[in-house]
Formats: structure tokens, sequence, C-alpha cells
């Protein structure tokens, strides 16, 4: 090892200290911010998550299904009624990346990343074209020709898509005591 690099590893005090080697990568990290997003969900049947990644890393929007800003969730449906639309969680709900891109903290979300924890809808996917974004890395997918659609326009407009493998089988957040965060 050449001395420059050995010397890094050496603390103020002169004993060697290394960093973590159990960090999560930053796919890892960004599907876990989606994943978590969607806990917040009221949706009974299906919540999802999105968290959209500029190319330097940094998180400029997050978002997850849920009624509108000023629509009370307890004065809209939340079950699937095909024989009254109006009463259909579909036409009220708004979905994860739509509410991402919509709160973005960015002035454009040109080349950034989505993070979802569901393949995009072919609603959504018009947004993520819209909106400038390169690559959709989605956890889980359905077949359905509302997805198929989201896969031939992303084809056509070079937006690239792939499902994300996990490089851990879990990630666990736990609240920690007063009494913990002290701890050195």
């Amino acid at each position: 090892m050449d001395p420059v690099h050995e010397m890094s590893k050496l603390s103020i005090n002169g004993t060697m200290d290394h960093k973590r080697e159990d960090y999560i990568s930053w796919a890892d990290y960004f599907m876990g911010l989606a994943l978590l997003a969607a806990k917040r969900s009221k949706d009974p049947k299906t919540q999802v998550g999105a968290c959209i990644v500029s190319e330097d890393k940094k998180i400029v929007g997050m978002g997850y299904n849920g009624m509108p800003t000023g629509c009370h969730d307890d004065d809209f449906p939340w079950g699937k009624n095909k024989d009254d639309m109006l009463e259909d969680k579909s036409m009220y709900v708004c979905h994860a990346e739509m509410n991402a891109i919509v709160n973005k903290n960015a002035a454009d979300l040109k080349n950034c990343t989505i993070y979802t924890s569901l393949f995009p809808c072919n609603e959504c996917a018009k947004i993520i074209v819209q909106s400038g974004i390169k690559t959709v890395v989605y956890m889980f997918d359905k077949d359905d020709a509302k997805y198929e659609a989201s896969k031939i326009m992303f084809r056509a407009t070079n937006i690239e898509y792939r499902r994300h493998t996990p490089e851990v089988s879990k990630i666990v957040i736990e609240f920690p005591t007063h009494k913990q965060i002290e701890s050195p």
C-alpha cells in the first residue's frame, strides 16, 4: 500500500481508523427512500413511493400516492368501482411519480433519475417524459397495457428503465432513544 493511502487511515491520535464497510449503496439508499415514502400512502391496497435524484446524487423530489392537496382523505373513495367511476379512487388519487415531480425542489429535472417502488403507469410516464427525467429505476412491475405503453414511450424518448436489484435484503430504521444519541 502506498504511504499516502496508509497515512489517510491514521486518525489524529495516531490509531488506525477505518470507514464502515456495511453501508448501503446509493441505489439501495434511494430505493429505500422511495419505499419509505410509500409508507405515507393511505391507499389500503397499493402504496407507492418515488424519489427523484439529480446527476450529482442530490434528492430533488419525493412523493407517494395520495389525494390531491386540499382533498381530505376521508371524503374520497379508496376502492375500485368500475360501475360508478365517481366512486373509483383512480379518478382522484395522485400517483407517487406525479407528486414527486410536482413537489420538486429544483428548477428542472433534466437528466435526473426517478426511483419508484412500482413501474410508472402511462399517465405518469407522460409526466416523466415531459419533465426531462432520463432514467427510471423501479422495484416492481405489473403486466398491463398501461405499463407496456409506458415502456413504449420511454423507448421512443430514450429514457432508460431498469428493475432495481437490491444489494441488501432489508434496511432497518429504528428510532434511537435520547440516551443512544448522546453515547459516543
